[in-house]
């Protein structure tokens, strides 16, 4: 006969609902059977069957309360060296593993479509033209591949705690760690009230009067507070339904267009290459003045793709990263070719750069997005307000991102000892709460909406996070090449990896080079904007972050007393953070599936290659 316990530590969300099962003696039945059990635990016990369920007697409040107390974490030898703290630190956070694939794989595709696209390339249209937007991006997509795939063998082998956020202090240097991590902490801090006020200025296109300004924003707010409380589930969830819309629109805009440039609208007659011959391919009567119109779209280009590495901190919270990190980051391919190359062909070939249009009053004002500019144009009625609706979605969508991405970066900050224990605190739902409570507190800044000085608070706000991405992007790569150096010089091969990056280390190679070329693009055109003289607060707005990325790297450096500048390949900690430790097994286990794949028809086998 078998008694199954189910007691306050097992309920959920300890235990995701599991019993503990006994085997007893029936002869001894005649025993008090409670009485190594608390005063309030119910028991029945039958002939075949004891089951004793204490969930009955907590009731719900009691449960969400107790979610909320502190999460249990391992005890760290405080004899290790920082370096093996960190790793143990990051690798044993009680974070809950329950993303599934489908999760991952909408964020990967649709998480990064925002107002960057929907809206930025307006700007990138007008200073480049439509053959400038499809360099610009074109170029930067082969980057943001590069970065990605490197990020996803990463991830598979470390799905950690703060995902890409460690690997810098890991495979870097603890004060390039400290600097990128800040850095990328601040680069949330700032979004958060800048996608809460872009929101509520996007309603602003049903000419909703302005005193409701702080209304929306607070309304906005909640939402994206509540949707993270639910925990990682909460947000893949919601993620999921905002992704699925934002690509819907896509691939329909596409089709639409495609219909357009044809000549099936009801006003305009075919279209075809027409704006691309007048007013022409490019802006500028010269070399240089187009050369520089192409330079100025590297930025907006990356800030469109910001949040592709978001792949790399869920990896930490995924139910089974060595499946679903892998297709996520091959996601990446089609999103570029499709989503992104595809919808900016389209704005390229129906909406001429000289469009007085595509100056808008914000970087969210919905009438200046080239989406809604070519429906309109084309005269069709209705969908404008179906894309402005579509833009409000992928604000949130970002806010939400956020949240979730700089809440696990504070958490990861403090398990590396860069802040105080406190802000590493996860409860027992998985939460890193404190990180919540702060990013969340920052994003009340919001309600500056109202203000007449909301235009230069939100014009720094931006220039912290300006630069930001190109940083994050440029430690991931550098991350992966000195992994494989680290692999090398430690006698080991990409044999042990679950998944390992096509584009290689030359890949991350060409990505490293790309961004120090958008760097240098961008400095470029803060010093000397399109269109304008040169001027002092132009150039900080656009360049405020490598500044501050210095001062926190040398910081450190002094106030650690670091003056090494990489840790040694041979030195470094390849192995703590697996999620298979067993690696002779996981060889042999990669082997058959490699075995097995090749048994397979050659488009199965390209097919499992891209996707």
């Amino acid at each position: 006969m078998s008694v199954s316990i189910a007691n306050e530590k097992d309920d959920p969300p300890y235990n995701n609902g599991k019993k503990e099962t006994y085997f007893i003696n029936s002869e001894t039945l005649h025993e008090p059977v409670q009485s190594s059990l608390t005063p309030t635990t119910t028991a029945s016990i039958d002939s075949n069957d004891a089951t004793i369920d204490h969930s009955k007697s907590v009731s719900r409040w009691t449960r969400i309360k107790d979610s909320f107390k502190r999460a249990e974490k391992e005890e760290v030898d405080p004899n290790l060296t920082e370096a093996e703290r960190i790793a143990i630190n990051t690798a044993k956070a009680p974070l809950k593993h329950t993303l599934k694939g489908r999760h991952m794989q909408m964020v990967a595709i649709g998480g990064a479509i925002g107002s960057g696209l929907f809206v930025g390339s307006s700007t990138a249209l007008r200073t480049a033209g439509p053959a400038g937007i499809v360099i610009g991006w074109g170029l930067t997509s082969t980057m943001i591949y590069c970065m990605v795939m490197a990020l996803g063998e990463l991830a598979v082998v470390f799905p950690v705690s703060g995902g890409f956020t460690t690997y810098a202090t890991r495979f870097i240097d603890e004060s390039f760690g400290f600097a990128s991590n800040f850095n990328y902490a601040l680069q949330w801090l700032a979004t958060l009230p800048l996608e809460i006020v872009s929101a509520s200025i996007t309603v602003n296109y049903w000419q909703t009067p302005e005193r409701y300004r702080d209304g929306f924003v607070a309304l906005f707010w909640l939402v994206i507070v509540i949707i993270n409380l639910f925990g990682v589930r909460g947000f893949g969830e919601a993620e999921f339904v905002f992704s699925t819309i934002k690509v819907l629109t896509v691939i329909g805009f596409i089709i639409l267009g495609i219909v357009l440039v044809a000549g099936g609208g009801p006003e305009g007659g075919f279209v075809g290459g027409r704006y691309w011959h007048n007013p022409g391919a490019f802006v500028g009567d010269n070399a240089g003045t187009q050369f520089k119109g192409v330079c100025s779209v590297f930025v907006t280009a990356a800030f469109s793709f910001a949040g592709s590495e978001l792949v790399g901190i869920t990896a930490a919270e995924a139910a089974n990263p060595r499946k679903s990190v892998p297709r996520a980051a091959k996601q990446v391919v089609w999103r570029i070719v499709l989503f992104y190359m595809g919808s900016l062909i389209m704005i390229g070939l129906l909406v001429p750069y000289t469009d007085p249009r595509l100056i808008g009053a914000s970087s969210v004002d919905a009438s200046a997005s080239p989406f809604v500019i070519a429906i309109v144009t084309h005269g069709i009625r209705g969908l404008p307000s179906v894309i402005n609706v579509v833009i409000l979605i992928a604000v949130l969508s970002v806010g939400n991102s956020a949240i979730f991405a700089g809440s696990r970066t504070i958490a990861a900050l403090s398990e590396q000892g860069f802040l105080p224990e406190i802000f590493g605190y996860i409860d027992r739902k998985g939460r890193p709460l404190v990180g919540i409570i702060v990013i969340s507190t920052f994003g009340l800044i919001a309600f500056i909406a109202a203000s007449k000085k909301q235009g230069e608070v939100f014009a720094w706000l931006m220039a912290l996070s300006g630069l930001s991405s190109l940083f994050t992007w440029g430690g991931i790569c550098l991350c992966h090449i000195r992994f494989r150096m680290a692999l090398k010089a430690q006698g080991r091969s990409t044999n042990e990896l679950p998944f390992v990056s096509p584009a290689g280390i030359i890949g991350s190679s060409w990505g490293l080079f790309m961004l120090l070329l958008m760097f240098i693009a961008q400095f470029y055109v803060a010093l000397f904007p399109p269109g304008s003289k040169p001027s002092a607060e132009v150039f900080f707005e656009s360049y405020l972050s490598f500044p501050i990325v210095l001062a926190f790297y040398f910081g450190h450096k002094i106030y650690k007393k670091n003056w090494k500048l990489f840790i040694k390949a041979e030195d470094m900690d390849i192995d703590t953070g697996r999620r298979e430790t067993d690696l002779e097994l996981l060889k042999q286990e990669i082997e058959e599936e490699k075995a097995i794949l090749a048994t397979k028809g050659w488009w199965y086998r390209q097919y499992q290659f891209w996707c």
